[in-house]
Protein backbone atom coordinates (compact mmCIF):
# COMPACT_ATOMS: atom_id res chain seq x y z
CA UNK A 1 0.00 0.00 0.00
CA UNK A 2 1.30 3.51 -0.67
CA UNK A 3 0.21 7.02 -0.04
CA UNK A 4 -2.07 8.06 -2.86
CA UNK A 5 -3.24 11.59 -2.48
CA UNK A 6 -4.10 14.38 -0.11
CA UNK A 7 -6.79 16.91 -0.85
CA UNK A 8 -8.30 19.78 1.13
CA UNK A 9 -12.06 19.98 1.60
CA UNK A 10 -11.92 23.35 -0.12
CA UNK A 11 -9.46 22.36 -2.80
CA UNK A 12 -10.17 20.60 -6.08
CA UNK A 13 -6.58 19.74 -7.01
CA UNK A 14 -5.87 16.02 -6.74
CA UNK A 15 -2.38 14.57 -6.55
CA UNK A 16 -1.82 10.85 -6.87
CA UNK A 17 1.21 8.64 -6.35
CA UNK A 18 1.80 5.52 -8.36
CA UNK A 19 2.01 2.03 -6.86
CA UNK A 20 2.99 -1.49 -7.79
CA UNK A 21 0.58 -4.34 -8.31
CA UNK A 22 0.70 -5.79 -4.82
CA UNK A 23 -1.49 -4.23 -2.16
CA UNK A 24 1.52 -3.65 0.10
CA UNK A 25 4.11 -2.81 -2.55
CA UNK A 26 5.36 0.73 -2.72
CA UNK A 27 6.91 3.11 -5.24
CA UNK A 28 8.06 6.68 -5.61
CA UNK A 29 5.38 9.32 -6.23
CA UNK A 30 4.50 10.86 -9.56
CA UNK A 31 1.88 13.54 -9.78
CA UNK A 32 -1.17 13.72 -12.02
CA UNK A 33 -4.21 15.94 -11.93
CA UNK A 34 -7.62 14.49 -11.18
CA UNK A 35 -9.10 15.19 -14.59
CA UNK A 36 -6.39 13.10 -16.26
CA UNK A 37 -6.61 10.24 -13.81
CA UNK A 38 -8.91 7.19 -13.64
CA UNK A 39 -8.17 6.22 -17.25
CA UNK A 40 -7.96 2.51 -16.48
CA UNK A 41 -8.33 -0.09 -13.74
CA UNK A 42 -4.73 0.19 -12.60
CA UNK A 43 -5.16 3.87 -11.86
CA UNK A 44 -8.46 3.29 -10.11
CA UNK A 45 -6.87 0.62 -7.92
CA UNK A 46 -4.27 3.21 -6.96
CA UNK A 47 -7.12 5.45 -5.84
CA UNK A 48 -8.54 2.67 -3.69
CA UNK A 49 -5.10 2.02 -2.23
CA UNK A 50 -4.94 5.71 -1.39
CA UNK A 51 -8.08 5.38 0.70
CA UNK A 52 -6.37 2.63 2.71
CA UNK A 53 -3.25 4.73 3.02
CA UNK A 54 -5.22 7.58 4.59
CA UNK A 55 -6.12 5.22 7.43
CA UNK A 56 -2.51 5.30 8.58
CA UNK A 57 -2.76 9.05 9.17
CA UNK A 58 -6.07 8.47 10.94
CA UNK A 59 -4.95 5.63 13.22
CA UNK A 60 -1.56 7.13 14.12
CA UNK A 61 -3.20 9.53 16.59
CA UNK A 62 -6.41 7.70 17.57
CA UNK A 63 -5.05 6.73 20.98
CA UNK A 64 -5.20 10.43 21.87
CA UNK A 65 -8.94 10.54 21.19
CA UNK A 66 -10.11 7.03 22.13
CA UNK A 67 -7.84 5.92 25.00
CA UNK A 68 -6.47 8.98 26.78
CA UNK A 69 -9.88 10.51 27.67
CA UNK A 70 -10.78 7.19 29.32
CA UNK A 71 -9.58 5.54 32.52
CA UNK A 72 -7.22 3.27 30.58
CA UNK A 73 -4.26 5.57 30.06
CA UNK A 74 -2.55 8.69 31.31
CA UNK A 75 0.60 10.61 30.37
CA UNK A 76 4.14 11.11 31.59
CA UNK A 77 4.52 14.86 31.89
CA UNK A 78 7.58 16.61 30.53
CA UNK A 79 8.16 19.38 33.10
CA UNK A 80 10.70 21.13 30.84
CA UNK A 81 8.33 21.32 27.86
CA UNK A 82 4.71 22.24 28.48
CA UNK A 83 3.93 22.74 24.79
CA UNK A 84 1.38 19.91 24.80
CA UNK A 85 -0.67 21.33 27.69
CA UNK A 86 -3.49 22.54 25.46
CA UNK A 87 -3.06 19.81 22.85
CA UNK A 88 -2.68 16.12 23.70
CA UNK A 89 -2.71 16.66 27.45
CA UNK A 90 -6.13 18.29 27.20
CA UNK A 91 -7.67 14.91 26.33
CA UNK A 92 -6.22 13.30 29.43
CA UNK A 93 -7.45 16.05 31.76
CA UNK A 94 -10.72 16.86 29.89
CA UNK A 95 -9.67 20.45 29.25
CA UNK A 96 -10.73 20.50 25.61
CA UNK A 97 -11.55 23.67 23.73
CA UNK A 98 -12.59 24.39 20.16
CA UNK A 99 -9.07 25.69 19.44
CA UNK A 100 -7.43 22.32 20.17
CA UNK A 101 -5.02 21.59 17.32
CA UNK A 102 -5.38 17.81 17.59
CA UNK A 103 -9.16 18.04 17.14
CA UNK A 104 -8.73 20.34 14.17
CA UNK A 105 -6.31 17.88 12.57
CA UNK A 106 -8.62 14.92 13.26
CA UNK A 107 -11.52 16.77 11.64
CA UNK A 108 -9.54 17.91 8.60
CA UNK A 109 -7.84 14.57 8.00
CA UNK A 110 -11.16 12.75 8.15
CA UNK A 111 -12.89 15.02 5.67
CA UNK A 112 -9.89 15.12 3.35
CA UNK A 113 -10.03 11.33 3.19
CA UNK A 114 -13.82 11.35 2.74
CA UNK A 115 -13.56 13.77 -0.16
CA UNK A 116 -11.14 11.44 -1.93
CA UNK A 117 -13.35 8.41 -1.27
CA UNK A 118 -16.44 10.19 -2.59
CA UNK A 119 -14.54 11.32 -5.67
CA UNK A 120 -13.36 7.80 -6.42
CA UNK A 121 -16.87 6.40 -6.01
CA UNK A 122 -18.16 9.04 -8.43
CA UNK A 123 -15.58 8.04 -11.04
CA UNK A 124 -15.93 4.26 -10.68
CA UNK A 125 -18.49 3.70 -13.44
CA UNK A 126 -16.57 5.94 -15.87
CA UNK A 127 -13.43 3.80 -15.84
CA UNK A 128 -13.27 1.46 -18.86
CA UNK A 129 -12.22 -2.16 -18.67
CA UNK A 130 -13.22 -2.97 -15.09
CA UNK A 131 -15.34 -6.09 -14.71
CA UNK A 132 -18.57 -5.86 -12.77
CA UNK A 133 -17.13 -8.15 -10.13
CA UNK A 134 -14.15 -5.88 -9.56
CA UNK A 135 -16.36 -2.79 -9.59
CA UNK A 136 -18.40 -4.29 -6.79
CA UNK A 137 -15.24 -5.05 -4.83
CA UNK A 138 -13.81 -1.53 -5.27
CA UNK A 139 -17.12 0.03 -4.36
CA UNK A 140 -17.37 -2.16 -1.27
CA UNK A 141 -13.85 -1.30 -0.14
CA UNK A 142 -14.48 2.43 -0.48
CA UNK A 143 -17.85 2.20 1.26
CA UNK A 144 -16.30 0.27 4.14
CA UNK A 145 -13.60 2.89 4.66
CA UNK A 146 -16.13 5.73 4.34
CA UNK A 147 -18.33 4.05 6.95
CA UNK A 148 -15.36 3.63 9.29
CA UNK A 149 -14.53 7.33 9.09
CA UNK A 150 -18.12 8.40 9.67
CA UNK A 151 -18.54 5.91 12.51
CA UNK A 152 -15.60 7.51 14.30
CA UNK A 153 -16.74 11.04 13.50
CA UNK A 154 -20.30 10.56 14.79
CA UNK A 155 -19.02 8.96 17.97
CA UNK A 156 -16.53 11.76 18.55
CA UNK A 157 -18.66 14.76 17.58
CA UNK A 158 -22.30 13.68 17.50
CA UNK A 159 -24.05 15.36 14.53
CA UNK A 160 -21.55 15.88 11.72
CA UNK A 161 -21.50 17.08 8.14
CA UNK A 162 -22.55 14.14 5.97
CA UNK A 163 -21.35 14.09 2.36
CA UNK A 164 -21.54 11.13 0.00
CA UNK A 165 -20.60 13.01 -3.14
CA UNK A 166 -17.67 15.37 -3.76
CA UNK A 167 -18.27 19.09 -3.68
CA UNK A 168 -18.37 20.65 -7.13
CA UNK A 169 -16.75 23.88 -5.99
CA UNK A 170 -15.34 25.49 -2.87
CA UNK A 171 -18.43 27.65 -2.34
CA UNK A 172 -20.47 24.54 -1.52
CA UNK A 173 -18.26 23.87 1.49
CA UNK A 174 -19.55 27.02 3.16
CA UNK A 175 -23.16 25.82 2.90
CA UNK A 176 -22.80 22.43 4.58
CA UNK A 177 -24.69 21.71 7.80
CA UNK A 178 -24.44 19.04 10.49
CA UNK A 179 -26.73 16.06 10.03
CA UNK A 180 -28.55 14.43 12.93
CA UNK A 181 -26.77 11.43 14.38
CA UNK A 182 -29.45 9.01 13.18
CA UNK A 183 -29.09 10.30 9.62
CA UNK A 184 -25.35 9.67 9.80
CA UNK A 185 -25.88 6.21 11.27
CA UNK A 186 -28.37 5.40 8.52
CA UNK A 187 -25.71 6.20 5.92
CA UNK A 188 -23.10 4.14 7.78
CA UNK A 189 -25.51 1.18 7.89
CA UNK A 190 -26.29 1.60 4.19
CA UNK A 191 -22.61 1.68 3.26
CA UNK A 192 -21.72 -1.35 5.36
CA UNK A 193 -24.75 -3.38 4.25
CA UNK A 194 -23.87 -2.77 0.62
CA UNK A 195 -20.18 -3.39 1.30
CA UNK A 196 -20.95 -6.73 2.95
CA UNK A 197 -22.95 -7.76 -0.11
CA UNK A 198 -20.23 -6.64 -2.54
CA UNK A 199 -16.98 -7.63 -0.90
CA UNK A 200 -15.29 -11.02 -1.22
CA UNK A 201 -14.82 -13.18 1.84
CA UNK A 202 -11.34 -12.93 3.28
CA UNK A 203 -10.48 -16.38 1.88
CA UNK A 204 -11.32 -15.26 -1.66
CA UNK A 205 -8.59 -12.63 -1.85
CA UNK A 206 -5.27 -13.40 -3.50
CA UNK A 207 -2.19 -13.39 -1.28
CA UNK A 208 -1.11 -9.99 -2.58
CA UNK A 209 -4.45 -8.51 -1.50
CA UNK A 210 -4.54 -9.80 2.07
CA UNK A 211 -5.44 -6.91 4.35
CA UNK A 212 -8.12 -5.41 2.17
CA UNK A 213 -11.61 -4.95 3.57
CA UNK A 214 -13.65 -8.13 3.25
CA UNK A 215 -17.21 -9.29 3.81
CA UNK A 216 -16.29 -10.22 7.38
CA UNK A 217 -14.85 -6.77 8.07
CA UNK A 218 -18.00 -5.06 6.80
CA UNK A 219 -20.29 -7.33 8.83
CA UNK A 220 -18.15 -6.97 11.94
CA UNK A 221 -18.20 -3.19 11.77
CA UNK A 222 -21.92 -3.23 10.99
CA UNK A 223 -22.51 -5.34 14.09
CA UNK A 224 -20.62 -2.79 16.17
CA UNK A 225 -22.73 0.00 14.68
CA UNK A 226 -25.96 -1.80 15.58
CA UNK A 227 -24.65 -2.40 19.10
CA UNK A 228 -23.77 1.29 19.42
CA UNK A 229 -27.27 2.42 18.48
CA UNK A 230 -28.71 -0.32 20.72
CA UNK A 231 -30.42 -2.29 17.98
CA UNK A 232 -29.56 -5.54 19.73
CA UNK A 233 -31.54 -7.99 17.55
CA UNK A 234 -29.82 -6.74 14.38
CA UNK A 235 -26.47 -6.69 16.15
CA UNK A 236 -26.92 -10.33 17.13
CA UNK A 237 -27.99 -11.45 13.65
CA UNK A 238 -25.17 -9.55 11.96
CA UNK A 239 -22.45 -10.72 14.32
CA UNK A 240 -23.61 -14.33 13.99
CA UNK A 241 -23.02 -14.04 10.24
CA UNK A 242 -19.35 -13.38 11.02
CA UNK A 243 -19.17 -16.69 12.89
CA UNK A 244 -19.77 -18.53 9.61
CA UNK A 245 -16.86 -16.95 7.74
CA UNK A 246 -13.92 -18.97 9.05
CA UNK A 247 -12.50 -16.68 11.71
CA UNK A 248 -11.16 -18.05 14.99
CA UNK A 249 -9.18 -17.01 18.03
CA UNK A 250 -5.43 -17.37 17.69
CA UNK A 251 -4.26 -19.81 20.36
CA UNK A 252 -1.59 -17.50 21.81
CA UNK A 253 -2.78 -13.97 22.66
CA UNK A 254 0.69 -12.53 22.01
CA UNK A 255 0.64 -13.89 18.46
CA UNK A 256 -2.38 -11.74 17.62
CA UNK A 257 -0.13 -8.67 17.54
CA UNK A 258 3.06 -10.26 16.21
CA UNK A 259 4.16 -8.51 12.98
CA UNK A 260 5.23 -11.91 11.69
CA UNK A 261 1.56 -13.01 11.86
CA UNK A 262 -0.19 -10.00 10.39
CA UNK A 263 -3.75 -10.46 9.13
CA UNK A 264 -4.04 -13.76 10.98
CA UNK A 265 -7.16 -15.89 11.37
CA UNK A 266 -8.43 -13.66 14.20
CA UNK A 267 -8.08 -10.45 12.22
CA UNK A 268 -11.14 -8.99 10.50
CA UNK A 269 -9.42 -5.72 9.67
CA UNK A 270 -6.19 -4.01 10.59
CA UNK A 271 -4.47 -0.91 9.28
CA UNK A 272 -1.40 -1.99 7.35
CA UNK A 273 2.11 -0.75 8.04
CA UNK A 274 5.48 -1.79 6.66
CA UNK A 275 8.68 -1.16 8.58
CA UNK A 276 12.32 -1.97 7.90
CA UNK A 277 12.70 0.34 4.89
CA UNK A 278 12.68 3.97 3.78
CA UNK A 279 9.35 3.88 1.96
CA UNK A 280 7.37 5.87 4.51
CA UNK A 281 4.88 3.17 5.51
CA UNK A 282 6.26 2.28 8.94
CA UNK A 283 4.49 2.53 12.28
CA UNK A 284 6.07 3.90 15.47
CA UNK A 285 3.57 3.35 18.26
CA UNK A 286 6.07 2.04 20.79
CA UNK A 287 8.11 5.22 20.38
CA UNK A 288 5.06 7.27 21.35
CA UNK A 289 4.11 4.94 24.22
CA UNK A 290 7.43 4.06 25.87
CA UNK A 291 8.34 6.26 28.87
CA UNK A 292 10.50 9.32 28.39
CA UNK A 293 14.06 8.58 29.41
CA UNK A 294 13.80 4.90 28.60
CA UNK A 295 15.90 5.44 25.47
CA UNK A 296 16.79 2.01 24.10
CA UNK A 297 15.70 -0.04 27.12
CA UNK A 298 12.35 -0.68 25.43
CA UNK A 299 12.79 0.22 21.77
CA UNK A 300 16.21 -1.43 21.42
CA UNK A 301 17.80 1.73 20.00
CA UNK A 302 19.83 3.76 22.55
CA UNK A 303 19.46 6.98 20.53
CA UNK A 304 15.65 6.82 20.56
CA UNK A 305 13.66 9.39 22.52
CA UNK A 306 10.28 7.89 23.45
CA UNK A 307 7.49 10.29 24.33
CA UNK A 308 5.62 8.82 27.32
CA UNK A 309 2.10 9.04 25.91
CA UNK A 310 -0.73 6.60 26.57
CA UNK A 311 0.74 5.28 29.81
CA UNK A 312 -1.40 2.50 31.39
CA UNK A 313 -3.13 3.68 34.56
CA UNK A 314 -3.17 1.89 37.88
CA UNK A 315 -6.86 1.35 37.15
CA UNK A 316 -6.29 -0.77 34.04
CA UNK A 317 -3.30 -2.54 35.62
CA UNK A 318 -5.48 -3.60 38.55
CA UNK A 319 -8.34 -4.60 36.24
CA UNK A 320 -6.52 -7.77 35.13
CA UNK A 321 -7.42 -10.84 37.15
CA UNK A 322 -4.71 -12.91 38.79
CA UNK A 323 -3.41 -15.38 36.22
CA UNK A 324 -4.68 -13.45 33.17
CA UNK A 325 -2.20 -14.30 30.43
CA UNK A 326 -3.05 -11.11 28.55
CA UNK A 327 -1.59 -8.74 31.11
CA UNK A 328 2.08 -9.32 30.29
CA UNK A 329 1.32 -8.94 26.59
CA UNK A 330 -0.76 -5.78 26.93
CA UNK A 331 1.48 -3.84 29.30
CA UNK A 332 4.60 -3.80 31.39
CA UNK A 333 4.72 -2.15 34.81
CA UNK A 334 8.21 -0.79 34.26
CA UNK A 335 11.56 -1.35 32.56
CA UNK A 336 15.21 -1.86 33.46
CA UNK A 337 17.47 0.96 32.30
CA UNK A 338 21.07 0.81 31.07
CA UNK A 339 22.34 1.04 34.67
CA UNK A 340 20.38 -2.05 35.66
CA UNK A 341 17.82 -0.03 37.63
CA UNK A 342 14.14 -0.90 37.49
CA UNK A 343 12.06 2.17 36.62
CA UNK A 344 8.45 1.71 37.68
CA UNK A 345 6.74 3.60 34.88
CA UNK A 346 4.25 1.35 33.04
CA UNK A 347 3.93 1.28 29.27
CA UNK A 348 1.81 -0.27 26.54
CA UNK A 349 3.59 -3.40 25.36
CA UNK A 350 1.22 -4.72 22.66
CA UNK A 351 3.05 -2.92 19.88
CA UNK A 352 6.56 -3.59 21.14
CA UNK A 353 8.38 -5.93 18.76
CA UNK A 354 11.94 -6.14 17.42
CA UNK A 355 12.59 -3.98 14.37
CA UNK A 356 15.62 -3.13 12.27
CA UNK A 357 15.52 0.66 11.89
CA UNK A 358 15.25 3.21 14.71
CA UNK A 359 11.71 4.64 14.78
CA UNK A 360 10.35 2.40 12.04
CA UNK A 361 8.34 -0.50 13.36
CA UNK A 362 6.38 -3.10 11.42
CA UNK A 363 3.35 -3.31 13.71
CA UNK A 364 -0.11 -3.17 12.15
CA UNK A 365 -2.97 -1.60 14.11
CA UNK A 366 -5.92 -3.90 14.94
CA UNK A 367 -9.32 -2.37 14.12
CA UNK A 368 -11.57 -5.45 14.31
CA UNK A 369 -10.74 -8.84 15.81
CA UNK A 370 -12.73 -12.04 16.24
CA UNK A 371 -12.46 -11.69 20.03
CA UNK A 372 -14.26 -8.36 19.69
CA UNK A 373 -16.99 -10.07 17.66
CA UNK A 374 -17.49 -12.72 20.34
CA UNK A 375 -17.72 -10.15 23.13
CA UNK A 376 -20.10 -7.93 21.17
CA UNK A 377 -22.30 -10.92 20.43
CA UNK A 378 -22.41 -11.83 24.11
CA UNK A 379 -23.36 -8.24 24.92
CA UNK A 380 -26.11 -8.11 22.29
CA UNK A 381 -27.65 -11.34 23.58
CA UNK A 382 -27.52 -10.22 27.22
CA UNK A 383 -29.21 -6.90 26.44
CA UNK A 384 -32.22 -8.77 25.05
CA UNK A 385 -33.16 -10.35 28.36
CA UNK A 386 -30.13 -11.78 30.07
CA UNK A 387 -27.07 -13.94 29.37
CA UNK A 388 -28.92 -17.00 28.01
CA UNK A 389 -26.52 -18.63 25.58
CA UNK A 390 -24.06 -15.71 25.68
CA UNK A 391 -21.66 -17.55 27.98
CA UNK A 392 -20.24 -19.61 25.15
CA UNK A 393 -18.92 -16.47 23.48
CA UNK A 394 -17.39 -14.65 26.44
CA UNK A 395 -15.93 -17.88 27.80
CA UNK A 396 -14.02 -18.58 24.59
CA UNK A 397 -12.16 -15.33 25.19
CA UNK A 398 -11.60 -16.06 28.87
CA UNK A 399 -10.37 -19.59 28.23
CA UNK A 400 -7.63 -18.34 25.93
CA UNK A 401 -6.63 -15.89 28.68
CA UNK A 402 -6.21 -18.77 31.11
CA UNK A 403 -9.23 -17.80 33.20
CA UNK A 404 -12.17 -19.77 34.51
CA UNK A 405 -15.48 -19.69 32.70
CA UNK A 406 -18.38 -17.55 33.85
CA UNK A 407 -21.85 -18.86 34.64
CA UNK A 408 -25.02 -18.14 36.62
CA UNK A 409 -24.87 -14.33 36.36
CA UNK A 410 -27.84 -12.00 36.26
CA UNK A 411 -28.20 -9.47 33.43
CA UNK A 412 -26.55 -6.57 35.29
CA UNK A 413 -23.68 -8.69 36.56
CA UNK A 414 -23.16 -9.97 33.03
CA UNK A 415 -23.02 -6.37 31.79
CA UNK A 416 -20.27 -5.67 34.29
CA UNK A 417 -18.46 -8.84 33.23
CA UNK A 418 -18.64 -7.83 29.56
CA UNK A 419 -17.27 -4.35 30.28
CA UNK A 420 -14.43 -5.91 32.27
CA UNK A 421 -13.65 -8.47 29.58
CA UNK A 422 -13.68 -5.91 26.79
CA UNK A 423 -11.46 -3.63 28.79
CA UNK A 424 -8.69 -6.17 29.29
CA UNK A 425 -9.05 -8.10 26.02
CA UNK A 426 -9.08 -4.96 23.86
CA UNK A 427 -6.82 -2.85 26.08
CA UNK A 428 -5.08 -0.04 24.16
CA UNK A 429 -6.84 -0.83 20.86
CA UNK A 430 -8.91 2.38 20.91
CA UNK A 431 -12.15 0.83 22.17
CA UNK A 432 -12.43 1.85 25.83
CA UNK A 433 -13.80 5.40 25.38
CA UNK A 434 -16.41 4.23 22.89
CA UNK A 435 -17.33 1.26 25.08
CA UNK A 436 -17.92 3.50 28.09
CA UNK A 437 -20.04 5.92 26.08
CA UNK A 438 -22.11 3.06 24.67
CA UNK A 439 -22.63 1.18 27.92
CA UNK A 440 -23.17 4.02 30.40
CA UNK A 441 -25.63 6.86 30.74
CA UNK A 442 -24.17 10.37 30.85
CA UNK A 443 -24.76 10.41 34.60
CA UNK A 444 -22.93 7.12 35.04
CA UNK A 445 -20.10 8.15 32.72
CA UNK A 446 -19.67 11.46 34.57
CA UNK A 447 -19.51 9.69 37.92
CA UNK A 448 -16.99 7.10 36.68
CA UNK A 449 -14.75 9.68 35.04
CA UNK A 450 -14.70 12.00 38.02
CA UNK A 451 -14.00 9.13 40.40
CA UNK A 452 -11.11 8.08 38.17
CA UNK A 453 -9.87 11.66 38.03
CA UNK A 454 -9.92 12.05 41.78
CA UNK A 455 -7.99 8.81 42.12
CA UNK A 456 -5.32 10.00 39.69
CA UNK A 457 -5.02 13.39 41.39
CA UNK A 458 -4.64 11.74 44.79
CA UNK A 459 -2.15 9.14 43.59
CA UNK A 460 -0.87 9.75 40.04
CA UNK A 461 0.16 6.69 38.07
CA UNK A 462 3.30 8.57 36.99
CA UNK A 463 5.19 11.10 39.12
CA UNK A 464 4.53 14.65 37.88
CA UNK A 465 8.02 15.97 38.68
CA UNK A 466 6.64 18.80 40.77
CA UNK A 467 4.06 20.02 38.23
CA UNK A 468 0.84 20.77 40.09
CA UNK A 469 -2.62 19.90 38.82
CA UNK A 470 -4.72 22.81 37.63
CA UNK A 471 -8.16 23.34 39.21
CA UNK A 472 -9.86 22.09 36.02
CA UNK A 473 -7.78 18.95 35.57
CA UNK A 474 -9.85 15.75 35.71
CA UNK A 475 -13.12 17.65 35.98
CA UNK A 476 -15.58 15.88 33.69
CA UNK A 477 -18.84 17.74 33.08
CA UNK A 478 -20.77 15.30 30.90
CA UNK A 479 -20.91 17.43 27.77
CA UNK A 480 -17.29 16.41 27.16
CA UNK A 481 -18.55 13.03 26.00
CA UNK A 482 -18.53 14.78 22.61
CA UNK A 483 -15.61 16.80 21.31
CA UNK A 484 -16.01 20.42 20.19
CA UNK A 485 -16.34 21.31 16.53
CA UNK A 486 -13.06 23.08 15.60
CA UNK A 487 -13.43 26.84 15.82
CA UNK A 488 -11.85 27.32 12.40
CA UNK A 489 -14.65 25.29 10.83
CA UNK A 490 -17.21 27.49 12.58
CA UNK A 491 -15.39 30.58 11.33
CA UNK A 492 -15.35 29.32 7.74
CA UNK A 493 -18.96 28.11 7.75
CA UNK A 494 -21.57 30.06 9.70
CA UNK A 495 -24.08 27.23 9.11
CA UNK A 496 -22.21 24.96 11.50
CA UNK A 497 -23.13 24.92 15.18
CA UNK A 498 -21.02 24.16 18.22
CA UNK A 499 -21.65 21.27 20.60
CA UNK A 500 -23.18 22.34 23.94
CA UNK A 501 -20.77 23.31 26.69
CA UNK A 502 -17.94 24.60 24.52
Amino acid sequence: MNYLYKISLLCCVLTITSCKKSFLDLSDPTKKTADRFYKNEQEFQQAVNGAYSSLQDHVNSQYVFAEMPSDNTTIQLNPSDRGQTDRAEAFEFWNLTATNVNISELYSQSYNALYNINYALLKLNDVPGISEKKKKQYQGELQFIRAYYYFNLVRYFGPVVLMTEPLENSAEAFKTVRSDEQVVYNQIIKDLTEAAASLPARSEYAAADVGRASKGAALGLLGKVYLTIKDYPKAELTLKEVLTLGYALVGDYAAVFDPARKNNIESLFEVQYQGGNNLGEWSSFIYAFAPRGSEGAITGFPTSRPQGWNIPTRSIINEFETGDLRKAVALKEGYTNAKGEFIGIPFVNKYNHPHTIDGRTDDNWPVLRYADILLMLAEAINEQGGPGNAYQYINQVRTRAGLKSLNALGQEDFRIAIRHERRVELAFENDRWFDLKRALTITQLTALMNAHGQSEKANPTVDRSGVSFSPNDYKFDGYEAFFPIPDRQLFLNSNLTQNPGY
